[in-house]
Formats: C-alpha cells, sequence, structure tokens
C-alpha cells in the first residue's frame, strides 16, 4: 500500500510539473506571437548587420518556439532570407551599408557563393560594404573578401593555406569488433563504402577528390583575387608558404585593409554614416530587417496571380513523409505535383541540397519531375551538394542551374549489408537458430553473410538501379547511355566541370533559376513567388513528441556541441542503416 500511494504521489507530481511547463510553454507561445507584430523600424542612416553566427541552411526556419524550448540545436538562419534582405537592401533609402561580421561561417561553398554575389550585386548601389573578424577561416574570408573594407582584429589571424579533405576509414575498427561489411556497388568512384571496405583513399577516388578540390580552390582564388587585387600566384604562393601569420601579414599581403579593435569599426563605421562618437550606431539584423515593411511601394500592388513556385529538396533521400531536412519521396513529390496542379503556377524551380539517398525514394520524385515538365517550364537550381540521388531528382528538367562550387554527379549506386555473426558468438556469447520456410528467406539477416546465390542476386540488383540511373540521366540530358556511363561511375564533379561534361547548363544562383523560369514561361516581371513544401509546424511537432522523442531531442542537443564528432557518428549511423540501394555521395564533404 506504501508502495502504491508513493506511486500515486509520484504520478500526481509529474502530472503537475507537466502541466506547469505546458502553460509557461503557452503563455511564452503567446506572448512571441503578440510581440512579432509589433512593426519593426527601419531609422535612418541605418547599416544591415550581417553577423553570420550560425547554420546557413536553405530556407528560413520557423524557430521562434524552438528557441522558447531549448531544442533548438544552434540559432539557424535561412539563405534566402539572407539573401532577400541584401537584395531589399540595395534599395532602401534607410539602409547606408551593409556590416559583415564574421570569421568562419558555417554553409557549403554554393551557399557562401551566392551570398557573395548578391553582396557584389549590392554593391552596385555604391553604398559600402564593411567585413570584420577576429580570426578569419578561409571560407569566412573568402565571404567578406567582397567587402570594400575588410578589417581584421590586431591579435587575430587569416587562416590561408589551401583546400584539405579527410576521410576516415572504419575498416580496422570493424575488423577489431568482428563486424563485416558486405558490399555491392557499380561504379570505379562510387566511394561510399571504402571507409568499410579500406583502411586509405583508392587512387580513384583520390584522382576524383583532387580534380574537384582544385576546382573549388581555383574558384575561391579567382573571386578573392577580383575584388582584393591580389594576383592568383601571389594567393597560391601565400597560401603553399602559410604566410598570413599574424593580423599585419594580412595587412601587408593585401587580404586586410586595416588592424583594428571592434571598438575601433564601430568608430569607422560611424564615420562612414556621418554619426558622432557620442550617438549609437544603428546596425539592424537580418532577423529584424526581414520582419521591416518594404522600402517602396510593393506592398501596395497587387500580388500577381502568376506564381513561380519554388520546391525545396534538402537533406537525404528516403521513403516517406521527411522533414525539413530530410527529402521523404512521399512530402517532395506531393509539393511538385501540387504545384503542377495549380493553374496559377505557371513554372516550377526545383531547389536540391542533397547527397542523395534512397534509389526508390529518388526515383519516386524524378517520375513527379517528368510529369511536371510535360505540364510546365521545369528548372532546377543546385545548391551546395546535388549529387547521387539528388542528381537523379534533377536530371530530367528543362534546365539545370549550379554554382560553380556546387558538388553534383556521382552517378553510381551501391548496397551495404553489416555481417555481425562472429562478434554475437565469438564476443558476447549469442547465437541465433533460425527457421526459414524456403531457402533463402534470411537474407540480409545480421547474423550470418550471404551466400554467394544471395550475393549475385543483390548484385544484380544493384546493376539494374545503375542501369536506370543512367538512362534516367541519357534521356533527362539527351546524351547516349555510354556517355552518361563514362562519366558517371559514380564520379563527384565541382559545377564547373559539371558544365564542361554536359551534367549542368548554367552556373548560377536561385535567382538565375527563376528568372529563367519567368523567362520560359513568358511572365516578364508579373509574377511572385510561392513555396513549397509547407514546412513544419514547430508547436504541433513538440507536442506531438512522445517522452522517449522529447528525450532524444535534447540528448541530440546536448551531443551535438561536439560537432565534428557528431557529425561523423551520424554519418556513419546514416549509412549503416540505410535500406536498399543508395544513390548517395560517397561522403559528406566540408570545407574548411
Amino acid at each position: 500500500m506504501k508502495q502504491f500511494f508513493g506511486s500515486l504521489l509520484g504520478a500526481l507530481v509529474g502530472v503537475v510539473i507537466s502541466s506547469v511547463i505546458i502553460v509557461f510553454i503557452i503563455i511564452g507561445v503567446i506572448s512571441s506571437a503578440i510581440s512579432d507584430k509589433k512593426e519593426v523600424e527601419v531609422k535612418a542612416n541605418s547599416i544591415l548587420h550581417l553577423k553570420l553566427d550560425g547554420p546557413v541552411i536553405e530556407r528560413e526556419p520557423k524557430n521562434e518556439f524552438a528557441k522558447l524550448t531549448g531544442f533548438s540545436e544552434e540559432k539557424k538562419m535561412g539563405l534566402d532570407a539572407i539573401v532577400e534582405s541584401i537584395r531589399k537592401a540595395k534599395t532602401d533609402p534607410e539602409i547606408k551599408g551593409i556590416f559583415i561580421e564574421t570569421q568562419d561561417i558555417d554553409a557549403g561553398m554554393a551557399s557562401v557563393e551566392e551570398i557573395r554575389n548578391a553582396l557584389i550585386d549590392f554593391k552596385q548601389s555604391k553604398k559600402f560594404v564593411y567585413a570584420y573578424g577576429e580570426a578569419f577561416t578561409q571560407k569566412g574570408y573568402y565571404l567578406s573578401s567582397v567587402a570594400d573594407q575588410v578589417f581584421i582584429n590586431p591579435q587575430g589571424g587569416l587562416d590561408f593555406k589551401g583546400l584539405g579533405a579527410q576521410i576516415m576509414f572504419f575498416k580496422k575498427m570493424l575488423e577489431k569488433l568482428d563486424i563485416k561489411v558486405q558490399i555491392f556497388r557499380h561504379g570505379k568512384f562510387k566511394s561510399a563504402v571504402e571507409p568499410f571496405d579500406l583502411e586509405k583513399m583508392s587512387e580513384s577516388n583520390r584522382l576524383q577528390t583532387q580534380t574537384y578540390m582544385n576546382s573549388l580552390w581555383n574558384q575561391m582564388l579567382k573571386g578573392i583575387s577580383e575584388e582584393r587585387g591580389v594576383d592568383v600566384n601571389k594567393l597560391n604562393s601565400i597560401a603553399t608558404n602559410l604566410a598570413i601569420r599574424t593580423a599585419d601579414d594580412a595587412v601587408t599581403n593585401g587580404l586586410a585593409d586595416k588592424a583594428l579593435y571592434y571598438d575601433e569599426v564601430i568608430e569607422e563605421l560611424k564615420k562612414k554614416t556621418g554619426q558622432t562618437a557620442k550617438q549609437k550606431l544603428n546596425l539592424i539584423s537580418v532577423a529584424k530587417y526581414k520582419e521591416a515593411g518594404s522600402s517602396d511601394d510593393e506592398e501596395e500592388k497587387v500580388p500577381s496571380r502568376n506564381k513561380i513556385a519554388i520546391v525545396y529538396a534538402v537533406g537525404s533521400i528516403e521513403s516517406g513523409e521527411g522533414d525539413d531536412e530530410t527529402i521523404g519521396s512521399d512530402r517532395i513529390a506531393r509539393a511538385i505535383r501540387d504545384a503542377r496542379e495549380d493553374s496559377t503556377v505557371k513554372a516550377v524551380v526545383l531547389r536540391v541540397n542533397s547527397p542523395g539517398g534512397s534509389a526508390l525514394a529518388s526515383d519516386v520524385i524524378w517520375r513527379e519531375v517528368v510529369l511536371t515538365k510535360k505540364a510546365k517550364p521545369f528548372i532546377v537550381s543546385m545548391g551546395d551538394v546535388a549529387a547521387s540521388g539528388g542528381y537523379y531528382i534533377s536530371c530530367a528538367a528543362d534546365m539545370i542551374i549550379a554554382q560553380p562550387n556546387t558538388i553534383t554527379g556521382s552517378i553510381g549506386v551501391f548496397g551495404m549489408m553489416p555481417e555481425a555473426g562472429t562478434l554475437l558468438s565469438e564476443r558476447m556469447g549469442i547465437t541465433v537458430d533460425t527457421v526459414n520456410t524456403n531457402a533463402n528467406a534470411g537474407i540480409g539477416s545480421i547474423h550470418r553473410p550471404v551466400s554467394e546465390f544471395e550475393g549475385q542476386v543483390i548484385q544484380q540488383g544493384v546493376e539494374d538501379v545503375y542501369k536506370t540511373f543512367i538512362t534516367r540521366v541519357s534521356d533527362g540530358r539527351g546524351i547516349s547511355v555510354a556517355d552518361v556511363d563514362s562519366i558517371g561511375q559514380g564520379r563527384v564533379w565541382a559545377g564547373t566541370d559539371a558544365m564542361r561534361i554536359g551534367l549542368v547548363d548554367s552556373l548560377g544562383g536561385l535567382d538565375a533559376a527563376i528568372a529563367v523560369a519567368a523567362r520560359k514561361a513568358k511572365l516578364g516581371s508579373d509574377y511572385r513567388i510561392v513555396k513549397f513544401p509547407t514546412q513544419k509546424d514547430p508547436f504541433a511537432d513538440f507536442m506531438g513528441k512522445s517522452e522517449e522523442e522529447m528525450t532524444e531531442a535534447f540528448i541530440t542537443q546536448q551531443l551535438s556541441v561536439f560537432k565534428e564528432q557528431y557529425f561523423m557518428f551520424r554519418r556513419s549511423q546514416a549509412l549503416l542503416n540505410a535500406k536498399g540501394v543508395q544513390a548517395r555521395m560517397p561522403y559528406d564533404l566540408i570545407i574548411e
């Protein structure tokens, strides 16, 4: 009886605490909603403050609730919101310039290129762009190099050494655990499986990696040279000799203009906007600026009935619904179908940022692309990565536009099956006995290796998927199957090289893709943008979580602070848990 009352009391306390938490959450959400209605005023002599202190993702997240609950890993910024704010500031008479404050930027190279190009376009307004950093990474500096003046902390630094790629291999670790990974693939460059099968890079993988890394580096050097007026050969020499060791070195070599502390940079900005030292500098963040009213008369115009739909396909590709960071075939296929069946949508732009994933899920999305292309112009805009399955869902478009530093191609497929029979029996003392109705009913079990016959069946499945893949590319791109196979084989290409070999039509960002869509639909400037799919409601998502899911979300948040280690863990977990034949990038690429 004592235990009963103890359990009852514990349950009641739990209910009370949960109720209190829910009440505070609801109050917070209501308060947030009320405060959000307050109009943001852009004061005279304002400066758009581009402080890039969190991950840059494709689409501005609905993160107000995440901030309240603490389930947000980091403050995420939407690439769309950043670019739109820069474009808006160009013609806003209250905005006198842009202040970039970053030393690093947590974004892919194509996203950096998109922001950088928006800043270059902004400078046509003759407004200023200033940048400041304490210790610039190469990517952070590449973005900042577009500024009229680059300031660096006197005790800071600038990392300028060239690009490097490191790949971790797990073969020896798996051998120590008596785990075997059975691999089936097509494509000599399809190296997603190499970490589980080799101890170092294959020569084909080394070749493709060196090729596209050179392309990315050359694009970076070209951009810096054009904006800073420093010869490419000199930049290469600086990197090779590690010549930038202090802030003064950066100034001496022409990569920075002045070594200043933050307060001194603020004084420079005040002078530039004609303010006195005692006046407060009017910095407005992207988050605030995107909520401000339009700087012209656009809000008074009647919205056009003509629409161009942007369908965002972001993340790994898998079957099912997915979410805002995963491409679920059901959700994205439905979004494309909705855009096709909406008579007011005159053209569709598929924005792809994906390393690929399930070949089957990719084909489901591909089918909707083919059907929509028959009904209206269909353009693909490639972001940081549009490779393997990401290229699969792109290849049928009327036109493919990528950035010079987009990672694409990787036309190849693979499958993996872990086998842990020895680990279970010899290390853990677990034995498994089975009863099957048919000889091969246990195919795919981790308790035993596949038989020779089963291996032949699986390999044939991989070959069939690859044949379908290259046929899809051949039909979509107007290239012979043999030619697709020669540039396929799982090989990864940078955007510039992909255009040269016919996988991409043109170089540019999302704006370029929208302009092409408008031109093909003969819309002129009479259109507005609508975005698909509808973003997940964070409040509904939170309230719909079970206790276990809330716990998992909390643990994920805590682990995510160890970014590199957590990233490797999630990557390995995704590969080992992948179902069916995969059309996936060889590895996730992080450029530093």
